[in-house]
């Protein structure tokens, strides 16, 4: 798969996280792995790359708070440009998906 698409799938797994509250990063890499039944698993080295990546584009922000076991930690939080860009992103996908699907059948 070329770079670009998996960049832009890690991306619209963040955000879809994001759109369901504030979070610190372990926070939405243990999201990603229990919404995909353990079959999607963000590492580190990926997930912080395109955090700053999103945070830089304004499609999240973050802030420095206490995590719940009192350490500091970086919250993110989408940005209202963030859930535009979701919602298109996610309309390209559905659109995407259901061409391969109907693809397959057709076949």
């Amino acid at each position: 798969m070329p770079r670009d698409a998996l960049q832009g799938t890690l991306d619209l797994l963040i955000l879809q996280t994001l759109a369901r509250g504030t979070q610190h990063g372990y926070g939405i890499t243990c999201y990603i792995l229990a919404a995909s039944g353990h079959q999607l698993r963000v590492e580190e080295g990926s997930l912080y790359p395109a955090l700053r990546r999103m945070e830089s584009s304004c499609l999240i922000k973050a802030e420095w708070k206490q995590s719940e076991n009192n350490r500091r930690a970086r919250y993110y939080q989408l940005t209202k440009k963030g859930a535009k860009h979701l919602a298109q992103e996610t309309q390209k996908w559905e659109e995407h998906t259901a061409t391969v699907k109907a693809f397959l059948e057709f076949a």
